[in-house]
């Protein structure tokens, strides 16, 4: 990797100064924030395509007509000189900057529309752990998981509005979806298919069959998606393309929309890495405690229930106790709402089986529930950040820091009353690893998307990414859908890790105390913007 210590801020900057010299070379400048905040809700507001028969309208027609107003809201926003601007403010000036080339990005290279059909799954049955939804979505998705049942007048009202729009969507889907990404078209199927068991699901939900006109309603988009599936089907072995981006497309994209100043052959180099760092620490943790114990499966409700129970007490104190975080009266309870139940052993993904041994490693990557549940009970004081940024653009801050908190809570102690558990730490860098590095070869075209996932496999340790491949083809699918999702994870936690160094070296060259929960609490307080960004705000001299 050739690159300097300090490449984000470095990269960060030259991308920054490179905007800035497009914006200063505008006639008719504003120095004002005010107008960023106008721009970003004008902005936003394009971004939400028009209506087609009651649908969002992602037709090649509609996107070519619109693109020029697009081009404009560019020009609006390189117009605007920030050299007088306070860090924050041009943080926020970069993160709208990232989202256009979000936006110009798809129209070009991704479209999604063209080339995805599971851009077409309207029905979410639950929350993400990360601020939006993970992977291209369509503007019209449907959060089951916000209704409560049975349902209000006015939700029930809402909710059938909401689902007259799969069957118009799902006709416009077979007028766009004429990209030829085998793999993704393949893949797809499984999600729309999906639609329909969540539809069914939906069915049975309580005082749901009394109604009828809202049971007619799910029954008009089961038979729309099953029609969809069909066509889906029928034109699957027409499909002969990649479904890879190629490196070129990911190195610009990882530049300028999600702000991850690696290349794909840096981001390679620093999986390999991890996954070897990994592979390596957890022999020598089996080889330090090969006296002890093995761990144990919970292997019966009662005795999970147990374990989970021991488990949220036990990270709870651990933060607050050893002030790693500033705790907050909505910590435990974000937690206690995920922290799952008992699984019989044959039916346990990847994940589960390390939950069934200890679920601490995983309940420190819930660290995301804390993080959302900060965005639903105090918003953040910038409009632009309060809300989630498009394009999965969090990826890098979200999934990088809570993968990097498995680690900084695991060396601060957190398993020192039983020090096999670090074990499982090691095996989840492991398995993260190897799935980025898969997603990688496979964005390059190099591996198709079986043999991506074969690697994702093959390279995680005990075997634990054999029991069940549901999961396996839902993360393989997710990566390719969304580039730099499957490394985000890794990368993301190399600039955390390069952040809180920075950090604490300046510390050090004041004569102050470093401190982890001062760290966290300002990550925190900077909200779901790229690490990049983050580390700019943070370190910034005041």
């Amino acid at each position: 990797m050739k690159h300097s210590f300090y490449i984000s801020r470095v990269t960060l900057l030259l991308i920054y100064l490179m905007a800035y010299n497009l914006a200063i070379s505008q006639e008719n400048k504003s120095t004002n924030y005010s107008v960023l905040v106008s721009l970003f809700k004008e902005w936003r507001a394009f971004e939400k395509p028009p209506l087609r028969n009651g649908a969002p309208d992602y037709t090649v027609e509609a996107f070519n007509k619109r693109f020029p107003v697009f081009k404009k809201l560019q020009q609006k926003l390189y117009a605007i000189d920030t050299s007088a601007w306070r860090i924050e403010n041009k943080v926020d000036w970069m993160v709208v900057w990232a989202e256009m080339n979000g936006y110009d990005f798809n129209y070009r290279i991704l479209k999604p529309w063209t080339r995805d059909p599971a851009f077409y799954k309207t029905i979410w049955t639950e929350r993400s752990d990360v601020p939006a939804h993970e992977g291209p979505t369509n503007h019209a998705v449907i959060d089951i998981w916000k209704y409560s049942f049975p349902l209000s007048l006015s939700d029930k009202n809402k909710l059938i509005e909401q689902l007259s729009v799969i069957e118009p969507l799902n006709e416009q889907a077979m007028l766009n979806l004429t990209g030829n990404a085998k793999e993704l078209w393949v893949a797809g199927i499984r999600d729309i298919k999906t639609q329909v068991d969540d539809l069914n699901e939906l069915s049975d939900k309580t005082g749901v069959k009394d109604d009828k006109e809202l049971s007619a309603e799910i029954q008009k988009s089961i038979a729309s998606t099953e029609k969809l599936v069909k066509w889906l089907e029928a034109g699957s072995s027409k499909k002969t393309g990649p479904s890879g981006i190629g490196k070129d497309n990911y190195n610009w994209y990882a530049k300028n929309v999600h702000l991850v100043p690696l290349t794909w052959d840096d981001q390679v180099v620093l999986l390999k890495r991890e996954l070897s760092r990994a592979w390596a620490s957890l022999k020598l943790e089996e080889h330090r405690n090969r006296k002890l114990p093995l761990l144990s499966e919970a292997n019966t409700a009662l005795e999970y229930d147990s374990l989970n129970e021991r488990s949220v007490k036990s990270i709870i104190q651990f933060l607050d106790q050893q002030e790693l975080l500033t705790m907050k009266n909505y910590n435990e309870p974000a937690l206690r709402a995920h922290k799952g139940g008992f699984v019989p052993k044959e039916k346990r993904n990847f994940f589960l089986i390390t939950m069934h041994y200890d679920p601490r490693p995983l309940f420190s990557h819930f660290y995301h529930w804390f993080e959302l549940a900060q965005m639903d009970l105090e918003p953040h004081a910038s409009e632009i950040r309060r809300a989630p940024l498009l394009y999965n653009i969090f990826d890098s801050r979200n999934e990088g820091m809570a993968t990097a908190v498995e680690e900084i809570f695991m060396n601060a102690g957190l398993y020192d009353d039983d020090p096999r558990v670090r074990e499982i730490v090691y095996i989840l860098i492991a398995q993260r690893a190897a799935r980025g590095l898969g997603s990688l070869y496979a964005h390059a075209n190099q591996m198709t998307m079986e043999e991506a996932g074969k690697v994702h496999a093959e390279y995680t340790p005990r075997g634990w990414m054999k029991t069940e491949k549901e999961l396996l083809k839902f993360e393989q699918l997710l990566y390719m859908r969304q580039p730099g999702y499957g490394t985000s994870y890794i990368t993301g936690k190399y600039l955390i890790d390069e952040a809180m160094a920075e950090y604490a070296r300046k510390m050090e060259l004041t004569g102050q105390t470093f401190s982890i929960k001062h760290f966290l609490d300002r990550m925190n307080q900077i909200g779901s913007v790229p690490t990049s960004l983050a580390a700019w705000e943070l370190n910034s001299v005041k």
